[in-house]
């Protein structure tokens, strides 16, 4: 995935300078509230079995180790999303990040006993929760609800945009 790619997709998700801007404000708003996001994520994918078993055992019983090793990365995941620049370093490690959902790199990192592959499906769902439930986080800031709303909607463009880069591996010919 080269740069021509990237700045497709981003038309693709109306994706601007704009959004950029708020997705900084946005990472000042998040930055202190991480923890607090993971725990309302965790528990959402603990509450949904589905969701739950692409960190389960051979038992389908969830391997808490991994879910406590991939929760400092999910962490950083909203920091990068909102601050780090959307160059070839980042490109480089969202490839990463989609390769980790696959047979080819999950459980590799974390050595863990865990399924082979992140089914797409629940990725792409994934989008819903992960883009709802960051307003509340926004709201917490002392900002005017139109900020909040640009925020918001920077958040969703980006992980739009990041969940159409971490689907390539899944079928590299078709993407």
């Amino acid at each position: 995935v080269g740069k021509d790619d990237l700045d497709a997709l981003k038309a693709a998700v109306l994706f601007g300078p704009e959004d950029e801007a708020a997705l900084r404000r946005a990472g000042e708003v998040l930055g202190e509230q991480v923890e607090a996001i993971l725990d309302v994520w965790y528990a959402f994918v603990a509450a949904n079995p589905p969701l739950v078993a692409a960190f389960g055992g051979p038992e389908g019983e969830p391997v808490t180790t991994y879910l406590d090793r991939v929760r400092p990365r999910f962490g950083q995941w909203i920091k990068d999303t909102c601050l780090r620049p959307y160059d070839e370093a980042w490109l480089a490690y969202q490839e990463e990040i989609a390769e980790r959902h696959t047979p080819a790199k999950k459980n590799k990192t974390d050595h863990a006993p865990s399924v082979d592959h992140v089914p797409l499906r629940y990725l792409i769902a994934l989008i819903s929760p992960i883009t709802l439930t960051v307003r509340d986080f926004l709201a917490r800031g002392e900002r005017p609800a139109a900020e909040v709303d640009a925020m918001q909607e920077a958040w969703r463009k980006a992980v739009i945009l990041q969940v159409a880069l971490w689907a390539r591996p899944y079928a590299p010919q078709l993407w």
